[in-house]
């Protein structure tokens, strides 16, 4: 068990090992997703560790150039009530920044499933998750320039930007469905229906 806290390492990798034993974890590989939602160790404060709206984590200002420490802490991400975002051990909680979404959903594939497509994500730290009802869709219209921003629910309250280049094959699977006597243009994963905005926006939007 460590005793160290987390603060007092200056570089990644030893706030990673930190993590590692704190989290009972060996080799740096995780044995499945810790349980970090029923942790509750005392709050020590932030570190200087931020998730840029690209996905890329930094640390002290220095990109997080390997990616099996990168795995590690989004495996310890906990984002509270309080809407902040917290790297969670069972001896201590530190915050960070994000900038948008911890996660980016960088890959899709569509596989059906009793008649009925099936979206399945890949996310840049390697995790697999199914839109569905457990997994919700969601869309956002962001900024003056109208821009659509999709988000899926990976876990706890953690989500996931789907990139632009995923969210244009999403859309390409989009179709209009009455939802309470509107026509709007959405989306459908596992059984589960996801409004994108009503069908006469998106008409006006492409014109």
């Amino acid at each position: 068990m460590a005793e160290a806290k987390i603060q007092e390492t200056g570089d990644a990798a030893g706030l990673a090992a930190l993590i590692t034993r704190a989290a009972g974890q060996t080799g740096g590989e995780a044995k499945g997703l810790p349980p970090v939602e029923r942790w509750n160790p005392p709050f020590c404060g932030d570190i200087d560790m931020e998730i840029r709206g690209d996905g890329t984590w930094f640390y002290m200002g220095t990109p997080i150039g390997r990616q099996p420490l990168v795995r590690l802490f989004s495996t310890v991400l906990r984002k509270d009530e309080d809407g902040k975002t917290y790297l969670v051990t069972p001896v201590e909680k530190v915050g960070i920044r994000v900038v948008d979404a911890p996660f980016i959903a960088v890959e899709m594939s569509v596989t059906a499933r009793d008649g009925a497509n099936v979206l399945t994500f890949r996310t840049n730290v390697g995790d697999v998750v199914e839109a569905g009802p457990g997994h919700p869709l969601r869309f956002v219209i962001h900024g003056e320039t109208s821009e659509l921003k999709p988000y899926l629910h990976v876990r706890g309250r953690l989500e996931a930007l789907v990139s632009r280049p995923v969210m244009y094959d999403l859309v390409e699977l989009g179709e209009k469905v009455q939802i309470d006597g509107t026509e709007m243009f959405c989306v459908r994963s596992a059984g589960a229906v996801f409004p994108i905005m009503p069908a006469a926006e998106l008409e006006a939007l492409c014109r």
